[in-house]
């Protein structure tokens, strides 16, 4: 981990605030094992695979565009430029939602109630642990330029929020990179 980058904590990482979530979820099940009424379940296991391959798509594209313009993956190392194209330009954390894509679609697909159960904490945990470190240290290093493109691009997904600079000057500091 680095000074001047978003996370100065090894721990800071998806790995602890979902993947822990996650095998805290698989021995929930071991002790006290919830299922899906069976009705649900002929829904949930195409649904979750359907989550699992587009959070993997979303995932691998992220990483690419990053690679491409040379940026970190990691959030705990120092980035030199912001990317906002590719899947950059329909969600300003893709990797975040790929991997929460992922861990609900097995979830769901392979009857894991607990795992949906534990993904809700652990998307709120992202928030304010991941997201909002990494939000706060983009807007002090590229200013203008990156809230500019958090007003235009949804934390999670989507696009259409088009504030000008000056409707965004008499909001709150902090309202342009919310999403």
């Amino acid at each position: 981990m680095f000074p001047n980058a978003a996370h100065r904590h090894s721990w800071e990482t998806f790995e602890a605030i979902f993947c822990i979530p996650f095998l805290v979820a698989i021995a929930l099940e071991f002790l006290h094992g919830l299922s899906f009424p069976e009705g649900v379940r002929q829904v949930a296991v195409p649904v979750g695979a359907a989550l699992i391959v587009a959070g993997l798509a979303v995932g691998v594209l992220a990483r690419r565009e990053l690679a491409r313009r040379g940026q970190p993956t990691n959030p705990g190392l120092p980035t030199t430029g912001l990317v906002t194209t590719g899947v950059f330009s329909i969600s300003r954390n893709p990797l975040y939602l790929g991997g929460a894509g992922i861990v609900g679609g097995i979830g769901l697909a392979f009857n894991l109630p607990w795992v949906l159960i534990l993904l809700g904490p652990s998307i709120i945990a992202g928030h304010y642990v991941l997201i909002a470190p990494e939000e706060r240290y983009l807007a002090g290093k590229f200013g203008e330029p990156y809230l500019r493109y958090a007003a235009s691009v949804r934390r999670w997904i989507g696009r259409g929020r088009t504030s000008t600079p000056t409707d965004r000057d008499q909001q709150s500091p902090h309202s342009s990179i919310q999403g």
